[in-house]
Order: structure tokens, then C-alpha cells, then sequence
């Protein structure tokens, strides 16, 4: 009879543990947000102290309007729009402002949103002359029928929605003008390297929100690659690959070598482990990143949250800037590979 009750005990004991564990992994989050500014091989010995702190500043002014929204019960779209909005502003980012230079010394961006509770999504690809081109992509979800739009016609379609096209010059900045004529070297001296510039970091932004009415959203900008050619787009504009959201299962944005994620539809495979497998969020993550993308030769990254509000950082990189924020209003900001 003793041995009973203790066998009965622990196995109180065990179910208890059970219970709590389960309980733990299903806690569900109020609203919450998280970012990432690019991938890629960001060391801590070749950051300076303003460097760092600079982008540390905007990741954390970024944090904090996205948590401004989301507390007072905005959408998780306007979130999503708004703290995208701030990092294509920036030029410390390859995305609006920041735009990496193509091979002919001009500026073509991309950029997709999506929402998670009805799938519709909008995305455009080789824009010019689109400040802030997440807005236009919004624009193209909301405004018409179509999902993708490009270069003259997205802009032909920005300007009958009523904004504003601006000149290219916006977007110089010395710093990527430096690297386009840096690349062009490289290229002089090795034909087959416009494809395996993968020392430097992937500045590509990219937004993930779940709001108070359990909506989760995605969105994704970027300059695409310095010294692309042809036309070039890759991932971000691209839903599946570089942007992806679904109520069911969750909210991804990638930063990376775009072709990799294309090739891999890397954040939908992400929402297919979990839907398919039953698996979590971050195995899901982990699974993609670190075994497919890997395997492939991809070198990246991606921010994720489930329906639950709970989020994956994963990359593959030395590092990528990336934070988030729950409804506790206490942002996390990470830069490097390993942090404390």
C-alpha cells in the first residue's frame, strides 16, 4: 500500500512538472514585436563604440514606436508599416534611405507586407523613386488586386494612389557609393565572386507583430545587393521566400543572400514545419536555418513569432541586428553572434 502511494505521489509530482512545462510553452502574449536590420558578418572587434551605439539608438527608437502602438491597440499592419518606416529613414540600413547602389550606380528597392488573418499581401520590387517603399507595398495589398508590382508600373501605381515620387538623389550616401566602386574592383579582379560577397553584413529591415486581437503581421525592405545586375530582385519582395505571415501558425522576415531563401522558400517553410509537423516556432526555425539554408550554402537570418507572440531570432551569421518587446514594454537589442 506505501509503495502505491508513493508511485501515486510522484506521479502527482511528474504531472505537476508536466502541467507547468506545458503550461509555460502556451503562455500567450498580450501584443509583441520584433525586428531585425540585417545579417551577416557583424563582429564585435570591427564595431566601434558609436557605431555601435548608433545602432543600438535606432533599433531601440524603433522598439519603442512599435510598442507605442501595439499597447494603445493598433493594428499589427500599422506597426509593422511604422517601425519600417523608421529604419528606411536611416541610412545605417541597406533599405530606403540607405539603398545600396545597383552595378549601374543607380538604386532599386523591394519591399512585401502581409497580414496574418486574412493572407493578403502586397510587395514591389525595382523601385527608384519610392521613399519609403513599405508603403507602397501596403498600398498595393489594400488598393488593388494584385500582390506584386514592379519597377514603372509600381511607380505609375504609387503615383495614382496619390504619393509622391521623389529624385534618386535622396538616396546617395557616400558610404554605399564607397562600396559600389570597392565592389567594382573586386569584380575586376575576380569575375566569379558577384555572388559570394558574403563578408560583408545583408542590411535588409524587416518587421514582426502580433496585436491585441491576435493578429500577427510581416513586412520586409530592402536595397537588395550592391553591384546587382540585370534587373536583380531577391527575397524581400517575394512572399513565401522573404516575408510571410499566417494567423494559424506565424509572422517571418528574412535577411540573407536572397537567392538562397528564394530557391528555399525559406519563411513559408518555416510556417509549413509548424502547420504540417506540429512542430514549434523555434524548432521550425532552427530546422530551416540551420540545416536547409545551411545545407544549401545560405547565409542569413530571420525574425518569426508564432500566434502566441512568442519569437525566434535565427541566423546562421556572425551576427544581426535584432530586438524585440512584449507588453511588459522592456526592449531587447542584440547585435553579435553570442551575447549575454
Amino acid at each position: 500500500m506505501k509503495s502505491f502511494l508513493l508511485v501515486l505521489s510522484m506521479f502527482s509530482v511528474f504531472a505537476i512538472l508536466a502541467g507547468c512545462i506545458n503550461e509555460s510553452e502556451v503562455i500567450k502574449h498580450e501584443f509583441a514585436l520584433a525586428i531585425h536590420g540585417g545579417a551577416g558578418t557583424i563582429l564585435k572587434s570591427n564595431m566601434t563604440d558609436e557605431k555601435e551605439k548608433a545602432y543600438e539608438d535606432i533599433l531601440s527608437e524603433v522598439l519603442n514606436e512599435g510598442y507605442r502602438i501595439l499597447n494603445k491597440g493598433g493594428s499589427s499592419l500599422d506597426a509593422v508599416q511604422k517601425c519600417i518606416n523608421i529604419m528606411e529613414d536611416s541610412p545605417l540600413f541597406n533599405a530606403g534611405k540607405g539603398a545600396v547602389f545597383t552595378a549601374n550606380g543607380k538604386n532599386e528597392m523591394d519591399a512585401s507586407i502581409m497580414e496574418g488573418n486574412t493572407l493578403n499581401a502586397g510587395a514591389v520590387a525595382g523601385v527608384s523613386h519610392i521613399k519609403n517603399p513599405i508603403n507602397l507595398a501596403r498600398l498595393v495589398m489594400e488598393k488593388s488586386p494584385h500582390v506584386l508590382m514592379a519597377r514603372e508600373g509600381a511607380e505609375t501605381f504609387a503615383v495614382e494612389q496619390g504619393m509622391e515620387l521623389i529624385d534618386e538623389k535622396y538616396f546617395y550616401t557616400e558610404r554605399r557609393w564607397q562600396q559600389l566602386q570597392n565592389r567594382k574592383v573586386k569584380e575586376n579582379h575576380d569575375q566569379s565572386d558577384l555572388h559570394n560577397n558574403i563578408s560583408e553584413k545583408f542590411g535588409t529591415v524587416g518587421v514582426v507583430a502580433l496585436d491585441k486581437d491576435g493578429n500577427l503581421a510581416a513586412g520586409t525592405s530592402t536595397g537588395g545587393m550592391t553591384y546587382k545586375k540585370f534587373g536583380r530582385v531577391g527575397d524581400s519582395p517575394i512572399i513565401g521566400a522573404g516575408t510571410y505571415a499566417n494567423n494559424k501558425t506565424c509572422a517571418v522576415s528574412a535577411t540573407g543572400h536572397g537567392e538562397y531563401f528564394i530557391r528555399g522558400v525559406i519563411a513559408h517553410d518555416i510556417a509549413a514545419l509548424m502547420e504540417y509537423q506540429g512542430m514549434t516556432l523555434k524548432l521550425a526555425a532552427e530546422t530551416v536555418i540551420h540545416k536547409k539554408l545551411t545545407a544549401m550554402g545560405g547565409t542569413g537570418g530571420i525574425i518569426a513569432m508564432d500566434a502566441n507572440g512568442n519569437i525566434a531570432l535565427t541566423f546562421n551569421t556572425e551576427g544581426m541586428y535584432r530586438g524585440y518587446v512584449y507588453e511588459d514594454g522592456n526592449p531587447m537589442i542584440e547585435i553579435y553572434k553570442y551575447e549575454k
